[in-house]
């Protein structure tokens, strides 16, 4: 037993949310341990084991031996990520697999129009140039980069707001977003993990980016109600950080990923998505 347990692989969640949930599920349980982290009430990062019941938080002073790979999704400050800081000399220690969650913001806004990988990055907002800054430093580790945009599946997609009442139709001339299923982005880690590549960047997204209104007028279609009536997004009255998300118009490529990872979506668009999670 103790033999089989030293080989299995072993991977930590900085941030173990709704994405790493969804990757922890498809990774066979008899070859992987899965650990993750989490903020409690005195603010720093603690770590369990993840699917053992009853396992106390332990807070995370160093990273354990065992670990193989790692994942990191912390939203970074003003310094970058936190992760990356804290444990610095210990990511330099050789791993099979090292893995930062960005944010297609890192791209700013393009009028609509599409982009890649190679992109020139023009954030447009300070939480946008954060993850800039949290990129660049998990790449001094080796570290694959994933760029994603919206993220919706089972229990957070446009038909849990259009049933809560809280979706809104907002309409902004040529506003394009982008938008990916949480099961795909864990089948495209797991990918990755199969297939390593460190330093690279791929870009998360489906196949279809699209108006954010026409995505609550399908979920309302599904649902077989009314949608909600449309509003102009001058006359929206938004927060600021709900604004900040329609600073940005652009479509994202997922050629990469299909190319070098073989990814086939199991969602390729919001309508499949929609339906399936109906």
């Amino acid at each position: 037993m103790g033999t089989q347990r030293a080989r299995m692989k072993h991977l930590l969640c900085f941030g173990f949310g709704f994405t790493a949930e969804h990757l922890a599920k498809i990774l066979p349980g008899d070859e992987w341990r899965i650990s993750g982290t989490a903020r409690t009430v005195d603010g720093v990062q603690h770590i369990k084991a993840v699917g053992v019941e009853g396992f106390a938080f332990e807070r995370l002073d160093e990273i354990p031996a065992d670990i193989t790979h790692i994942l990191c999704s912390i939203a970074p400050d003003e310094y970058g990520c936190p992760a990356a800081l804290k444990f610095r000399s210990q990511l330099q220690r050789p791993l099979k697999w090292t893995a930062y969650l960005s944010t297609t913001g890192v791209y700013g806004n393009h009028d609509g129009g599409w982009v890649n990988e190679d992109t020139p990055l023009t954030p447009s907002s300070a939480r946008a140039r954060r993850r800039v800054l949290a990129e660049q430093q998990w790449q001094e580790f080796g570290a694959h980069i994933f760029r994603l945009p919206g993220i919706y599946g089972p229990g957070r997609s446009q038909l849990d707001s259009v049933k809560d009442g809280t979706a809104r139709r907002i309409i902004k001339p040529n506003q394009i977003f982008s938008r990916i299923h949480v099961e795909d982005i864990a089948s495209i880690l797991a990918a990755s993990i199969a297939k390593p590549h460190a330093y690279r960047i791929y870009n998360v997204a489906d196949d279809e980016p699209s108006p954010p209104q026409d995505v609550v007028a399908y979920a309302a279609q599904l649902l077989g109600v009314a949608p909600p009536p449309e509003i102009k997004f001058e006359e929206a009255n938004l927060s600021p950080m709900a604004r900040s998300f329609y600073d940005d118009s652009k479509r994202v490529s997922n050629a990469r990923i299909k190319a070098e990872l073989g990814v086939a979506l199991k969602y390729p668009n919001y309508r499949v998505g929609l339906k399936a999670l109906l």
